[in-house]
């Protein structure tokens, strides 16, 4: 018996990309200094989440996120607008 081939399906367009993701700061939804919300649409997790476990791991870890937030908030640039 002959094996019927499958029909192509038809391609779905794929979504326009700007460009590659990157790391930035969000200066519309920030509590302190938009590194949890930067982090959270980086790595595409609910902010709030993001800002749990961070609060967690500065309360559990005696601390030593606060080094890391501060070195993210230097370093991180902080997102750009739209180009006018």
């Amino acid at each position: 018996m002959t094996e019927q081939p499958h029909p192509q399906q038809p391609q779905q367009p794929q979504p326009y990309a700007a460009g590659p993701k990157r790391l930035v700061r969000n200066r519309d939804d920030k509590v302190l200094a938009g590194v949890c919300s930067g982090i959270a649409d980086y790595l595409g997790l609910d902010r709030n989440l993001v800002r749990i476990l961070t609060v967690l791991g500065t309360v559990l870890g005696a601390g030593a996120l606060v080094i890391a937030y501060v070195a993210a908030w230097i370093l991180v640039p902080a997102e750009t607008g739209p180009a006018r």
